[in-house]
């Protein structure tokens, strides 16, 4: 899901990254959506794709920053029942090798709704790209795992 009240789906490179390596990596992108800097807009977004059957995980790319429309971060954490703080934690310090300290203003976050994965990436493609492909794609089958596992399983 990209977050941008510019972008369109033929004009998301970031979004293209991310549906180009998901792909790449043998997974599926059953929808993709381009949704605009709104509060309601983007937590009932994110919502119906958690409720979605054939969703594990959603990525989201675009309003992670400190701007006023920059809502993502704000929208996306009341759904999130378990937060995973080291995947900011471990982007950030990815990206400081690129963006240096620069890197403060990003607020990616990453948690489980209702058991699938959500993750939260700042709108830059070079952003996105190295969120997906160096943080997520290397966990989300093993995360998603977890997320779903049972209570009686050990």
């Amino acid at each position: 899901m990209t977050v941008s009240s510019s972008r369109t789906v033929a004009d998301d490179p970031s979004g293209d990254a991310i549906v180009a390596a998901v792909e790449d990596a043998g997974h599926e992108v059953p929808i993709r959506e381009i949704v605009t800097d709104d509060y309601d807009g983007v937590q009932g977004t994110v919502d119906t794709m958690v409720d979605r059957e054939d969703v594990d995980a959603v990525v989201t790319t675009g309003g992670t920053g400190v701007t006023p429309d920059d809502v993502t971060v704000d929208a996306v954490s009341p759904l999130l029942d378990k937060r995973l703080p080291g995947f900011g934690e471990l982007f950030r310090r990815l990206s400081y090798d690129e963006i240096g300290t620069r890197v403060v203003g990003t607020r990616a976050v990453a948690g489980a709704s209702e058991g699938v994965l959500v993750f939260c990436l700042p709108g830059s493609e070079n952003a996105a790209r190295l969120g997906i492909e160096e943080v997520i794609l290397p966990e989300v089958g093993h995360l998603a795992g977890l997320a779903t596992r049972d209570d009686d399983e050990e």
